[in-house]
């Protein structure tokens, strides 16, 4: 085949597969809303819709010699016209066949490989047109209008096919207009300096005019300086200077003023260019949401068949428009969610019926706009909802959560813990879930573009997720900030307010600094601190400037060197070598040339809890530091758990042995300030153990108080010669009597 005709198919066959796309999932969005069992007219529709969409592909596929596609297209077609005359009546096992060769189809589109045999699946599409007649039903008057409506539907006479790869350069193109944009700004500003600049020398010039004129008249009151003055003529050339200086000032300052007037109705009109042709490239780029949500009834279909659940999906607001980037972003949150919901969320029919719910379950995806330029999703099921029980004990077995926290924690607290990566609530690792990896997915990729997403549950009424997004990418209004002298932004839709605070206000509560605002304490954190940046120019002042920014349900101020300006920036990656760096969500380029960090608010409240929570631990571990350690060494778990609690209760830091080997082997490991021990213990008694601690070199000196039911006289006598500092016998034990002695010897 020539190189040109080859070239021609690769295009052919590209163009096709866009085309067959469309197709396919129009197809699958029909016979899910014919498997609704919609009545009369509106069924009839839908049945045109596949069987138009059907012949259309069958025709594409034709076009481009893609045989087994054709095959398949011809036996829906066929099923469908059988459908429309009244031949037949699709039953449950005839939508099954019929999505199993749509996805055949579709298999055939990406990779040629259709996976069940292509003569077995027209076999069961073929015995769809033997089952049992359906009845006859006369055409309606409504019928022309309907295909009317179908036609208009499907009529693209308006639309052009681009490429989105072309699509996205020229956006990209049209974002950096916006640094021209703000450097042209910048240029009017640094004009009006100039021209401060100017009227401050002209002021100057004018103040020592006079001067000057003064110094002349008294030379010319003088014979002598009269002399000199016609012998130097100095004087005479400066005034004259003076004179003309004024003059040039006057002509300057009028030209000047001139050019900023130009400047600025230039930067006034480029402005304007700039943020139209931005707002007409986002909107080539903005797409409805039933681009990305019409493919979740058939995946929900699908899943719930594979787990013998029924289910089905609702959707409202698909017609809302997004950024085409941030559709494809969250296409992987919204399918974990699906999935969960199906997995997690949605009961088995019989469970369902015993629970007084219909056989059926029902997951519902709402989106809504919202103010500020945002958009809500909601995806919720009216399924059992999150059992915070399992949670927990996932969350104890993964470590993020004590047993001591669990007691304390409310359900609420205990329930956020899905979010955690490695936590799943399943005893089975399937292909759906039990890696507990989804939801943690969720939560990162939604945070990456700028967003929070929160969610409620009921027991047996479900759960529902709340997903808050941008509408659109890239552009932003940002707070810009100076800390330890180097410049960063704060996206203005995550600050509340900038605050003058007062040192005096600022109060410490659980080692934190906290400050009160509208009644309310809120955390305060350097922004240096937070950063791990050396210093901060604030540190000495009296009055601190600060950034009150909310994430999710947290606020918390930052305090700052100090807060520049508003203005709107452009975002710009990283690039891949710096894809994920901490607490930074990107840079900008500002007006004047500078490099500006962008701040990620959900990272930088993370890190500044970390500050917080250092401090703390700090402060924990210098009071630990000052405790006195002691080690327990007894085989009685009830005699050693109330010698530790006596000695815990009483400030020491306690450390158990449950016999004399045991015992040695954390003394060598560790350091102590003192031994308790019992002396009759399995292994290794407490004389042995006194003595192997008096021949260690190291540990010699250690002080051991033996306390023991062992209360003969032979027996005190060996724990002296052993090496005891004091013998406890337990029948005489008094707590009292045990802290005097610890006391008396450290």
């Amino acid at each position: 085949m020539p190189k040109n005709d080859e070239e021609f198919l690769k295009r052919l066959l590209a163009t096709f597969r866009v085309e067959a796309d469309e197709h396919i999932k129009a197809i699958t969005a029909g016979l899910i809303d014919l498997e609704k069992s919609y009545p009369g007219e509106r069924r009839m529709e839908m049945v045109e819709i596949v069987f138009r969409e059907a012949h259309s592909l069958k025709g594409a596929a034709r076009a481009v010699n893609l045989t087994d596609i054709e095959t398949i297209c011809q036996s829906i077609e066929s099923v469908f016209a059988s459908l429309k005359r009244g031949e037949i009546a699709l039953q449950p096992r005839s939508f099954d066949a019929l999505h199993r060769a749509v996805d055949a189809a579709a298999r055939l589109l990406d990779s040629g490989e259709p996976g069940p045999r292509i003569a077995q699946l027209i076999a069961d599409l073929d015995s769809l047109i033997i089952a049992s007649p359906a009845p006859q039903t006369s055409p309606t008057s409504g019928d022309a209008h309907t295909v009317a409506a179908i036609e208009e539907k499907t009529r693209l006479a308006d639309t052009v096919r681009v490429a989105t790869a072309k699509l996205d350069s020229l956006l990209l193109q049209a974002e950096e207009m916006l640094s021209a944009k703000q450097a042209a700004l910048q240029r009017v500003s640094d004009m009006y300096e100039i021209e401060q600049s100017l009227a401050d020398w002209k002021r100057e010039l004018t103040r020592i005019a006079p001067e000057v004129r003064a110094l002349n008249r008294s030379m010319e009151q003088s014979e002598q300086m009269n002399r000199r003055r016609k012998d130097d003529p100095r004087v005479a050339k400066l005034l004259s200077f003076i004179d003309q200086s004024g003059i040039f000032f006057k002509s300057l300052e009028g030209r000047l003023s001139s050019l900023i007037r130009a400047a600025e109705a230039d930067s006034h009109m480029f402005s304007g260019m700039t943020e139209n042709l931005l707002d007409d490239m986002k909107k080539a780029l903005m797409l409805p949401f039933s681009s990305l949500l019409e493919m979740l009834p058939k995946m929900a279909r699908d899943l719930s068949r594979g787990q013998g659940k029924e289910a089905q999906v609702i959707i409202r607001g698909e017609e809302i428009e997004i950024d085409r980037r941030i559709l494809d972003e969250i296409k992987d949150p919204l399918i974990h969610l699906l999935r969960n919901s199906i997995d997690h969320g949605i009961e088995s029919p019989g469970e369902r019926e015993r629970k007084g719910k219909s056989r059926q379950g029902t997951i519902a995806v709402t989106v809504s706009p919202k103010e500020g330029g945002k958009v809500e999703i909601v995806l919720s099921d009216d399924g059992c909802g999150i059992d915070t029980e399992k949670v927990k004990d996932a969350a104890i077995r993964l470590g993020v959560l004590l047993r001591e926290e669990a007691v304390t924690s409310d359900e609420a607290e205990i329930a956020s813990h899905i979010f955690r990566s490695g936590l799943s609530t399943s005893p089975l690792i399937t292909d759906i879930s039990g890696r507990g990896l989804g939801l943690a997915i969720v939560m990162e990729k939604i945070e990456k573009l700028g967003g929070r997403v929160a969610f409620e549950t009921v027991r047996d009424r479900g759960v529902s997720f709340t997903i808050a997004l941008p509408v659109m990418l890239s552009t932003f209004r940002g707070v810009i900030v100076r800390a330890s002298a180097v410049m960063f932004v704060f996206p203005t839709s995550s600050v509340e307010r900038v605050v003058r605070i007062n040192r005096d206000d600022i109060r410490t509560v659980e080692n934190r600094e906290t400050v009160r605002l509208n009644g309310d304490l809120v955390s305060l954190v350097g922004l240096s601190d937070a950063l791990g940046l050396a210093w901060s120019e604030s540190d000495g002042r009296d009055r601190l400037q600060a950034v009150i920014v909310n994430s999710g349900e947290r606020k918390i101020a930052f305090s700052v060197d100090e807060v520049l300006r508003e203005q709107e920036v452009l975002v710009k990656g990283l690039g891949r070598q710096l894809a994920r760096v901490a607490n930074i969500a990107g840079a900008t380029i500002l007006g004047s040339g500078e490099v500006v960090p962008i701040l990620n608010v959900e990272d930088l409240v993370k890190s500044a809890a970390r500050s917080a929570g250092a401090a703390r631990r700090e402060a924990v571990e210098a009071e630990e530091k000052d405790k006195k350690s002691v080690l327990v060494v007894e085989d009685s778990i009830t005699a050693r758990t109330l010698v530790a609690g006596i000695l815990e209760a009483s400030g020491y830091k306690v450390t158990t042995a449950f016999d004399g080997i045991d015992g040695l082997t954390r003394l060598r490991g560790g350091n102590f300030d003192l031994v308790v021990s019992d002396v009759d213990m399995p292994r290794m008694s407490g004389f042995d153990l006194t003595a192997k601690i008096r021949s260690d070199r190291r540990l010699a000196d250690l002080p051991v108080v033996l306390v023991t039911a062992l209360a003969s006289r032979e027996d005190q006598e060996r724990g002296m010669e052993a090496g005891a500092n004091a013998y406890i016998v337990k029948s005489d034990f008094d707590q009292s009597n045990l802290l005097e002695v610890i006391r008396r010897l450290i």
